[in-house]
């Protein structure tokens, strides 16, 4: 996917690129897509940059009332325009007051880029006392680490300022930098969250990812800042390869909807039928947990006292439906209800589909994370099934159903990606006894 769309920008926003390892690459190749959309541009810096990273057309700052309308009359002829200040030594530039961000950001429509640190061409770093330099308008904080400082010592060679990473991350000079190492600096008040401006979204970027190697440690990189609150998503790619992103993570939360009564189930409660050494409703829970979701819920109605026992060991999370006689729209709107505010997205997942596996819903998220589709369903040798992942943007409708409706009224009113499994087994749910006998003896 584009950069744009991984980190979702919003229409005139203002967006500080922090850190190390393609800050500038970064910024300028978000600024040719967001110009090619037909959207106006204004990229500069708050810090010191190379002369030679200058793009044209360049204005030089001025304090002065007349700089505004300058710059709105560069946007008109141009749609971008590259502000920065004086020469400052050989080679390099100075940068614009951070003040005069937050007035531009006032005063003109337009997305306006920065960069708000240095990093001397290194992958990854810590901010020294003077850095970063970022404006309290700022909507967006883009962290961005280089994939190459992975397994490389940390040292002056491959990290700049090691010593604070140290500090910051507990770990010792010389010993090989982690996707560990990298999320305690990136997450840290005084590493890559320095300064940021309370409402501001952060979206991190790891950048120069060029080997599978890499891209397995990116992996687990973006699974460990998602651990944060703040950080509301991870990209991973390469900004000067086509396409620049190969896949976004953000928080995806597993609810297994398990509140309904079972009425054709001659008097057994479905949720407790023995299932391969668990219960029907432990098995579902087992599978949500050993996917690649970042949380699960299990949401309980019907027989919640009975049922409570055996899944409140768990590590999911319980939501009570006390409204589950109202039908299915309310388990999911108890579901979406509990979710953590960060969350972008929702898996929903049957009680009651005994040969469902991890595997279906890891490559659920997987397609989520390399396209961004807002509704992603599973396709079982042909025939569209559960589960199915909704995007927060299709929260308030699935919040708005009643009765008996279920997700499959959004699915008749959007695009649908689908993930094709050949199994059919595993779309198989169970409704009655009579069903429930047949699946034991396969």
């Amino acid at each position: 996917m584009d950069l744009s769309q991984a980190l979702r920008l919003q229409s005139n926003g203002v967006v500080a690129f922090v850190g190390a390892g393609g800050k500038t690459s970064a910024m300028f190749r978000l600024a040719d897509e967001l110009v090619a959309q037909g959207k106006r541009v204004i990229v500069t810096t708050t810090t010191r940059l190379g002369a030679s990273q200058i793009i044209e057309p360049r204005l030089r700052y001025v304090s002065s009332p007349d700089f505004s309308a300058h710059v709105r009359e560069t946007l008109n002829k141009y749609a971008r325009a590259f502000i920065v200040g004086d020469e400052v030594e050989e080679n390099k530039v100075a940068g614009v007051p951070r003040e005069w961000i937050d007035q531009l950001a006032h005063a003109s429509a337009a997305t306006i880029l920065y960069e708000a640190d240095g990093a001397r061409g290194l992958p990854f770093k810590a901010p020294a006392a003077h850095e970063p330099v970022i404006a309290t308008s700022t909507t967006l904080l883009v962290p961005v680490v280089g994939a190459s400082v992975f397994a490389q010592p940390l040292d002056e060679a491959h990290v700049h300022r090691p010593a604070r990473v140290a500090e910051l991350a507990g770990a010792r000079l010389g010993e090989p930098v982690t996707p560990l190492m990298i999320a305690h600096v990136i997450a840290h008040s005084n590493g890559g969250l320095k300064h940021a401006p309370l409402n501001a979204r952060v979206n991190v970027l790891v950048n120069q990812i060029e080997t599978l190697e890499q891209l397995d440690r990116a992996r687990e990189l973006a699974r460990l800042l998602l651990g944060y609150p703040k950080i509301n998503a991870v990209a991973l790619g390469a900004v000067q390869a086509t396409p620049p992103i190969h896949e976004t993570h953000r928080r995806v939360t597993a609810i297994v909807l398990a509140a309904g009564a079972g009425t054709r189930m001659s008097g057994h409660i479905k949720q407790l039928l023995p299932w391969r050494g668990k219960t029907l409703i432990e098995n579902a829970i087992t599978i949500a947990m050993q996917s690649q979701v970042n949380e699960t819920l299990v949401v309980l109605g019907a027989f919640a006292e009975k049922i409570r026992p055996l899944v409140e060991h768990s590590a999911a999370r319980i939501v009570l439906n006390r409204d589950w006689q109202a039908g299915h729209s309310t388990s999911i709107r108890a579901g979406l209800n509990a979710l953590a505010p960060e969350t972008d997205a929702a898996i929903f997942v049957n009680a009651d589909q005994p040969f469902l596996t991890s595997a279906v819903l890891d490559a659920i998220v997987q397609r989520y994370r390399e396209t961004d589709e807002a509704i992603i369903a599973a396709e079982y040798a042909g025939r569209r099934g559960s589960p199915v992942l909704f995007d927060r943007k299709h929260f308030d409708e699935l919040r708005r159903l009643t009765g008996e409706q279920g997700g499959r009224e959004l699915l008749a009113q959007y695009p649908i990606a689908r993930v094709e499994f050949a199994d059919a087994r595993l779309g198989v749910d169970v409704d009655t006894l009579e069903e429930y006998q047949v699946i034991q003896q396969a």
